[in-house]
């Protein structure tokens, strides 16, 4: 065996273990959005009329929504939560080659994560992620005043939007407008 193919089968069997062990420790595995999905998510931001204020994905991955939204908003903080490493590092390679200065990335649980400076959430999770999120929003928490969610709802909210892709599974695509639930919480803690 040459050391090329050593090098080859060494950083794959460190994407598998790496892909697997986030996927037990997080419940689910990096699935990347559907190009669909993308474009949905793309046009409820714009239909939230929020022109400033950090955008955060949960569960960025690949950078395959994270890398779009930094460009389509330039001026805007893009924020992503991933715990798999090599989605990370992709992420990371993709934000240097592509000199996008307005992504930040961390490696960390979002539900341990400070989301009080988002104004709004994207995120593509499973049922019990979105249960977790749910409670974690359901706390005062700052300006946070949108979420949008592919194919998952949040248990206890009525989306203001919803948008059902033409899709195999005519996936639905989530809006929720947060900002009113938020002062409601703040005022009576």
């Amino acid at each position: 065996m040459s050391a090329f193919e050593i090098i080859i089968t060494a950083l794959t069997l460190f994407t598998v273990v790496s892909i697997v062990w986030s996927t037990l420790i997080s419940g689910i595995s990096p699935m990347p959005s559907s190009k669909k999905a993308q474009q949905a998510m793309l046009q409820l931001i714009d239909e939230t009329g929020t022109e400033t204020g950090a955008i955060f994905e949960l569960g960025s991955g690949w950078g395959n929504l994270l890398i779009p939204l930094a460009k389509k908003y330039s001026q805007r903080k893009i924020i992503g939560y991933e715990l798999s490493i090599v989605p990370l590092l992709t992420t990371m390679i993709l934000k240097k080659l592509l000199g996008l200065k307005n992504i930040q990335v961390y490696r960390k649980n979002f539900l341990h994560a400070d989301l009080s400076s988002a104004s709004v959430i994207l995120c593509y999770l499973y049922p019990r992620g979105m249960i977790d999120l749910d409670r974690k929003i359901n706390t005062p928490s700052g300006r946070l005043d949108y979420l949008i969610s592919n194919n998952f709802s949040l248990p206890s909210h009525q989306p203001i939007k919803k948008i059902q892709l033409n899709d195999l599974y005519k996936s639905p695509v989530y809006l929720y407008q947060l900002s009113n639930l938020n002062k409601y919480c703040l005022l009576y803690i």
